[in-house]
């Protein structure tokens, strides 16, 4: 298993309570959740990838569990790993994928490969 199924599952539920509606799609390894064609959040092993508002990104990195997100060796500001120790109750996974859903559209989408050409 490449990523935690349960954590997918509580991703997944509070989406369905905020009747957002959202894309999973297995990817680096992991599950991203997709919002409005956009990377929004991701399950990657037993942590959470979080994608939130630049602004705040550095005043997040200072709360416990939270860490910066180096997944090709060079950081990518806006994008955070959150542990279980920023996770573990509901009230905190919902407090992190709300600030994801919050910067959500604002993100900028990635760009569409064009079809080859054969």
């Amino acid at each position: 298993m490449a990523f935690s199924e349960f954590l997918a599952d509580r991703v997944s539920q509070f989406f369905r309570e905020k009747s957002i509606h959202f894309l999973a799609k297995k990817m680096f390894g992991g599950l991203v959740f997709m919002v409005d064609d956009k990377m929004c959040v991701g399950v990657m092993k037993d942590q959470i990838m979080a994608r939130i508002n630049p602004d705040i990104y550095d005043e997040s990195l200072k709360k416990d569990g939270c860490k910066s997100m180096d997944f090709t060796k060079k950081t990518m500001k806006g994008f955070v790993y959150l542990s279980d120790e920023a996770i573990d109750l509901d009230e905190n996974l919902y407090y992190w994928l709300q600030l994801a859903l919050d910067f959500n559209p604002l993100a900028k989408a990635s760009k569409k490969k064009k079809p080859s050409k054969n």
